[in-house]
């Protein structure tokens, strides 16, 4: 069973995909997770707040499937490819991530910005959410570091720079066919894998 936080969030998602977050009533959202509107805003403070907390998970939930995707077998190439199409389907099928990833923010969403000064909120996840959501340069930069650390298991002798670049470009490929409408999510993996053989035999 979900936690009350958690039950929050969804409904504040699942309001989010039939109206604009400027339109979202808080007591709607605590209304729909079957909460009181105290507990919502104990667990956010605001809305502000639990817009940075409904965009914090979205970023958490995508760099938890990057290391799902790092984690599947296969050589760099396989897994990397395996990365690019869950960057690519989370894109599509999360506009807070296709967001986050871009930085192509609309007026249909949240853009919760990093405060001057922490809140000090008592709920431990609301001071992370607070700290704000990692810029597109950051998250790729988090991406890449999973990657390394995940490939670069001393099964074979990667440089960790060249790796880092290879992830990059990997990335880089992914985002533009996130972005691309009329391309299949799975399209980008036969072509990152082909990037990554011809970048290690250069």
């Amino acid at each position: 069973m979900p936690t009350a936080r958690e039950a929050l969030l969804d409904a504040a998602l699942s309001a989010l995909t039939t109206r604009p977050w400027p339109t979202v009533r808080m007591v709607d959202v605590a209304s729909a997770a079957g909460v009181s509107r105290q507990t919502l805003y104990n667990e956010f403070g605001s809305k502000d707040g639990l817009a940075r907390a409904l965009v914090r998970r979205a970023a958490d939930g995508y760099l938890a499937g990057v290391e799902r995707a790092l984690g599947s077998p296969g050589g760099t190439g396989d897994r990397l490819a395996a990365t690019a199409a869950w960057t690519v389907r989370a894109a599509r099928t999360n506009a807070l991530v296709r967001a986050l990833l871009t930085g192509c923010w609309n007026e249909r969403l949240p853009r919760p910005v990093r405060l001057a000064a922490p809140t000090g909120s008592s709920v431990p996840a609301q001071r992370r959410a607070d700290a704000g959501p990692p810029t597109p340069a950051e998250l790729l930069g988090l991406v890449c570091a999973r990657a390394v650390a995940a490939l670069d298991e001393g099964r074979s002798p990667h440089d960790p720079a060249a790796l880092a670049t290879t992830c990059e470009i990997a990335m880089r490929l992914a985002l533009s066919y996130a972005v691309a409408a009329s391309a299949l999510p799975s399209d980008a993996a036969p072509l990152v894998r082909e990037a990554v053989q011809r970048w290690s035999a250069a």
